[in-house]
C-alpha cells in the first residue's frame, strides 16, 4: 500500500513563486497595519500593498498582481462580497474572506465560499484581539498560495430548483423515512475548497437516492448552520446541522456541528467535544471510522478537496469493510490534500472530477 507523502509537491506547488506576494483589503487602518506587519514578518511572504475598500483593491491586484488577497466583508464603497464576483470575474485569484462572527457574517461568509474564496478567518470583535488570529491567517495565506482557484462554470447541469412552497403557500417537507437493513450511509469529508464542492455534489444528489448522508466539512462553530441552510435551498434532499439525537434518514443530510465531533451509534447521531484530531473538529476520519464500524459494507466515503490528510483512515476502514470510497480528482480539487492521501493510501475505488462525484455516489448507493 502507498502512503500520502506531504512532502512531495504537486504540479501547482511546483509552479509557485518562492515569496507569495499579498494584498490586504480592509477599511479599518489598524487591522491593515497589523495583519500587514504579522504577515510580512513571516519568510516567503511579501505584503506588496494594502487596500481600504474593494473600488481600490481591483486597482491595485491589476497593478501589483498579487498571489493571494485578505478581503474584510463589510467594507464601505464596494463590500466584500461584490469585490470577490469582480475578483473571480477580472482576476481570478486565491482570496481568503475576514468575516464577523455575526449571523449575518457568517451567511456571508458561506456565499463567499460558493463563489470561490478557498478559506476564511473569523475576525475578533475588539482591536486587540487581531493578533490573536494572525498565525491563522498566516496559514491560510501559504494554503491558499497552493490553491487552484476555479472559476469558470464547471461542466454539469444543477437539477431543477427543489419546490420550496406546495399548494396553498405552505412550505414542502422533503420526505425521507428511517434506515431500513442493508440501506446505505453516505460520508462527505470536506476541508479547504469545501463550501463550493458541497454546493456542486449535494445538489446534484437525487430525491429519490437511497442512503442516509452525513457531511464532515472542518468549519468552526457559528458558520455551519448557515451552510447547512444554504445547502438545504439547493438540495432536493432534507439538509440540516445535526444534532445530537437526531437519527440517520433516508433523504437526509446531517452536517456536523463546528466545534463537535460527530459519531453515528445505533442509527442515531452523537456528538462530543474530545481533543481534535488532525488538528480539527469536527474531522472527518472520526465520522467514516463509526460509520464503517456500524455498516461495513453498505458505507460510501468520499473525501473532498482539502489540505491535509483527515479522512484516509477512515476512507481506509470503509474501504477494508467492503464499502466504497470516492475520492475527488486532482484536477478539480481547490487543495489537492486529503483526496490525494486517500488515492495514495490505495483505498479509492473511485477517483472523479467534482461534476461526477454525485453520479460516482449514486452509482454505490445502487451496487
Amino acid at each position: 500500500m502507498a502512503y500520502f507523502d506531504p512532502t512531495r509537491p504537486s504540479q501547482r506547488e511546483e509552479s509557485l513563486p518562492r515569496s507569495v506576494r499579498v494584498l490586504v483589503v480592509d477599511d479599518s487602518a489598524y487591522i491593515r497595519f497589523t495583519l500587514g506587519r504579522y504577515l510580512g514578518a513571516v519568510p516567503g511572504i511579501e505584503v506588496v500593498g494594502a487596500a481600504h475598500d474593494g473600488l481600490e483593491a481591483l486597482e491595485l491586484i491589476a497593478r501589483l498582481q498579487p498571489d493571494v488577497v485578505t478581503l474584510d466583508i463589510q467594507m464601505p464603497k464596494m463590500d466584500g462580497l461584490s469585490t470577490l464576483r469582480e475578483i473571480m470575474a477580472r482576476h481570478p485569484l486565491p482570496v481568503i474572506m475576514l468575516s464577523s462572527l455575526t449571523t449575518e457574517g457568517a451567511a456571508e461568509t458561506v456565499q463567499a465560499l460558493t463563489w470561490g474564496a478557498v478559506d476564511f478567518v473569523a475576525k475578533p470583535s475588539a482591536r486587540a484581539n487581531v493578533a490573536a488570529i494572525a498565525d491563522e491567517v498566516v496559514s491560510k495565506v501559504l494554503t491558499a498560495a497552493y490553491a487552484r482557484v476555479n472559476v469558470a462554470p464547471l461542466n454539469y447541469q444543477l437539477p431543477s430548483p427543489p419546490r420550496r412552497v406546495a399548494a396553498g403557500g405552505i412550505t414542502a417537507v422533503k420526505p425521507h423515512r428511517p434506515l431500513r437493513a442493508g440501506d446505505k450511509v453516505v460520508v462527505i469529508g470536506a476541508s479547504t475548497g469545501g463550501p463550493r464542492a458541497l454546493n456542486t455534489v449535494v445538489a446534484n444528489l437525487p430525491a429519490d437516492l437511497e442512503a442516509a448522508v452525513l457531511i464532515v466539512q472542518h468549519m468552526p462553530a457559528g458558520f455551519t448552520q448557515s451552510l447547512a441552510e444554504r445547502l438545504n435551498s439547493v438540495s432536493m434532499l432534507s439538509v440540516k446541522e445535526a444534532e445530537e439525537g437526531d437519527m440517520l434518514e433516508i433523504g437526509r443530510v446531517l452536517l456536523a456541528p463546528g466545534g463537535y465531533h460527530m459519531r453515528v451509534e445505533a442509527d442515531r447521531i452523537a456528538l462530543n467535544q474530545k481533543p481534535t484530531a488532525h488538528g480539527v473538529r469536527p474531522a472527518v476520519d472520526v465520522t467514516m471510522t463509526s460509520v464503517a464500524q456500524m455498516y461495513g459494507g453498505d458505507s460510501i466515503g468520499v473525501v473532498l478537496t482539502g489540505m491535509g490528510y483527515d479522512g484516509t483512515n477512515g476512507a481506509a476502514l470503509i474501504h477494508s469493510t467492503g464499502g466504497t470510497v470516492i475520492a475527488e480528482d486532482e484536477s478539480t480539487c481547490v487543495v489537492w490534500g486529503m483526496p490525494r492521501s486517500v488515492a495514495e493510501a490505495g483505498v479509492a475505488d473511485v477517483i472523479a472530477p467534482l461534476p461526477e462525484i454525485a453520479q460516482a455516489i449514486v452509482n454505490a448507493v445502487g451496487e
